[in-house]
């Protein structure tokens, strides 16, 4: 069922992931994950990754004067494969939480960031339906 009100919210921008370490953060997200970096600002206390839907905003909050909060929900970044996203990762030195999982529908391996932010490699397999 669709919403009745007509939506002023047109996309997502950015989801903010914080850090306590931007140097840290900046080297995961870059040459761990091999995400594009489009913005680096360690003056202004962020830095930006490209995923193709949505841009990774990496910031520290504590030096930006915001102060300091914690992801408490996965961010899932769509892969075309699990496992193989996973062994590379895994080669990288990336510990999961657990084995893959299957919904029946989708793939999913979680982990974390070096500073405890929720993740997971994401894949559908199977229609919604």
């Amino acid at each position: 069922m669709g919403a009745t009100t007509e939506s002023i919210v047109t996309g997502v921008d950015f989801v903010t992931v914080p850090t306590r370490d931007l140097e840290r953060a900046v080297a995961f997200y870059g040459d761990v994950l091999g995400l594009t970096r489009s913005a680096y600002r360690p003056e202004r206390n962020f830095a930006e990754f490209e995923t193709g839907t949505v841009t990774l905003n990496v910031m520290d909050p504590v030096n930006m004067g915001i102060g300091a909060f914690a992801n408490a929900n996965n961010i899932a970044l769509h892969v075309d494969d699990v496992a193989a996203a996973r062994a590379t990762l895994e080669e990288r030195g990336v510990q999961f939480g657990g084995p893959t999982f299957d919904t029946g529908v989708c793939h999913m391996a979680f982990f974390a960031d070096p500073d405890g932010n929720p993740l997971l490699l994401h894949h559908r397999y199977a229609s919604r339906d």
